[in-house]
Parts: structure tokens; C-alpha cells; sequence
């Protein structure tokens, strides 16, 4: 299993070869956390668990690393050696450095870090494509505060940050908000798919891919947005959220009948004395890559 396939390229490469097709780019970076700190460590994590996993998808029925070339790109400088680097700074590196891959017409998974990375990457992703698309985020927490401890760039702050763009945003799973938020939700109605109502409704995938009005879609996961019991490694764990089954079943159903123009997973960290959070986020990033070639047609 530890000789998982994939290309690691050099950061001074600006675009991979065109034999690969999907780019996963860590950004280890955490300023801003308010709680349990670790996310920094993220991204290593998950790209050591990566090589435990077993090639063959079982659901697909498919070994989907054969089916597109997988790149590791070094493009962010690793943060961790950079303790004083401000929020805004790393959104601006961030947004650069994803910019010429995905003009290259890559795929790009973006493995944090905070969440407030995902500011960067969606920036990068405005300026790229001209036509619309919506963002959907699956998360514990509803990330719409204005400004957070001063700034806003704070990961609390990241959905508002899309919001401000113009973006449409769907956010799957949430059941931690203030009420600067609510108010936010109520009047820019915004069709939060609550938590609570996912745990009565059985048709909440049905729903939530209802509320996307593009065919365009960037996906931003926040590991706390999955239970707890199965995610235990996030910084502010939630009671609640999404549990394996649900959450591969509506990101497969996302893939198949949403066009995702590409992918960010973030605020892993890490227990210590445990692998369980981090190997489940290097299962999920894998199926990521299943269902995105699944979507096109790269599986047969």
C-alpha cells in the first residue's frame, strides 16, 4: 500500500506535466484558529496516511490513481516556518500560486490548514473561470461572520468573504452559528441545509443539490462539517454531522450531476496516539479523486 502513485513536483515548476491531471496542493498554514490548535499540521498528515490506502475504490470498483495522473505541487511555501505571515498575505499567496494551474486546466484539491485558506483558493478560482459557479460547503460552523478577533480574514470569517464576492454559497451540514450570522442568513437567504433538518429529511441530498443554481461548483470541506465520531482530529468539534455514508453519497451525487470545477479539504489536526482523522481525510481526498473521474468518464 506505500507505493501509492502520484508525482511530487517541484514549486519552481509552475505547471505539471500534462500527464497529470489532478493537483493536490498542501497549504499548512493556521494563524487564526480559536480553539484546538494543530490544523498547521494538516496536510502532512493526510499526505502520510495517503500511503496506506489500498489502490481499489470498492464502491467504484475501479483503481481511480491509474485513471489520472495525481501531482503533489509544493506551491505554497511551507508556512509553519513562517510564524508572523498575516492571514491577507497567505490568501494572496494562495490565489497565485493556484492561478497558472488552474488556467492550465487542472483539477486542484487544496489541503489546509484553516479555513480561511479557502479565501485564496476561491479567489484564484473567480478569476479563472468567467462562468458562474457556486460554492458548496460542508461545515459544522457557518463561517459568516464579518470580521473575527480583528480581522477578516480569520477563518471564522471565510464564507462571508465568498458572499462578498457574489458567490452563491450552499452550506451542508452547519449547526453552529451567532446571530450576526442569522441575521446574514435570513437576509441574504441563503439556503443553509441545516444539520437538524438532514437528520429528518431523507431526501436532504435531493434538496441541497436543488438549492446549487449553477452548473459550476467548488466544494470546500471543514472536517468538522463530518461527525465527530468518525472526525475526532478538527479544532471545534461539533455534536452532529455527517457520517460516512452520507457524506460520500451526496459527494458522489455532487459529482455526477454538479460539474466541480475543483475541491478544498480543511481543518484537519491531527491527536495525537491516533491515525483515525487523518486517514479518513486521505480516504476522503481519494474519493474526491474517484468521483471527479468518475464524472469524467475517466473510470470506463
Amino acid at each position: 500500500m506505500n507505493d501509492f502513485p502520484r508525482y511530487f513536483i517541484d514549486a519552481a515548476t509552475a505547471v505539471p506535466d500534462d500527464d497529470v491531471e489532478v493537483i493536490i496542493v498542501p497549504v499548512p498554514y493556521e494563524a487564526t484558529t480559536t480553539y484546538r490548535k494543530g490544523c498547521q499540521e494538516g496536510p502532512i498528515a493526510l499526505l502520510a496516511a495517503s500511503d496506506q490506502l489500498e489502490h481499489y475504490d470498492v464502491e467504484l470498483q475501479q483503481e481511480p490513481c491509474f485513471a489520472v495522473g495525481i501531482g503533489i505541487h509544493d506551491a505554497i511555501a511551507d508556512s509553519r516556518h513562517q510564524p508572523d505571515l498575516l492571514p491577507e498575505t497567505m490568501v494572496q499567496q494562495v490565489e497565485a500560486a493556484l492561478t497558472p494551474l488552474l488556467q492550465a486546466g487542472k483539477f486542484v484539491i487544496t489541503l489546509g490548514g484553516e479555513h480561511g485558506i479557502t479565501a485564496g483558493v476561491v479567489a484564484a478560482y473567480q478569476q479563472v473561470f468567467t462562468e458562474p459557479f457556486t460554492v458548496v460547503q460542508i461545515d459544522a460552523h457557518g463561517d459568516l461572520r464579518h470580521s473575527y478577533q480583528g480581522s477578516i480574514y480569520n477563518h471564522a470569517c471565510v464564507m462571508r468573504r465568498i458572499v462578498d464576492r457574489g458567490i452563491p454559497l450552499v452550506p451542508v451540514a452547519i449547526r453552529s452559528i451567532c446571530k450576526e450570522e442569522a441575521d446574514l442568513i435570513a437576509s441574504q437567504q441563503i439556503p443553509v441545509q441545516w444539520d437538524h433538518h438532514i437528520t429528518e429529511n431523507s431526501q436532504w441530498i435531493e434538496d441541497a443539490i436543488a438549492a446549487i443554481p449553477t452548473d459550476r461548483v467548488f466544494l470546500t470541506i471543514d472536517f468538522d462539517g463530518l461527525d465527530p465520531a468518525i472526525m475526532p482530529g478538527v479544532g471545534t468539534p461539533q455534536p452532529g454531522g455527517l457520517n460516512w455514508a452520507q457524506t460520500t453519497r451526496f459527494l458522489r451525487t455532487l459529482f455526477t450531476q454538479r460539474q466541480v470545477i475543483g475541491c478544498d479539504v480543511m481543518e484537519l489536526a491531527p491527536l495525537r496516539d491516533s491515525v483515525v482523522s487523518e486517514f479518513i481525510a486521505a480516504k476522503l481526498v481519494y474519493k474526491l479523486i474517484g468521483y471527479y473521474a468518475l464524472s469524467r468518464g475517466r473510470l470506463g
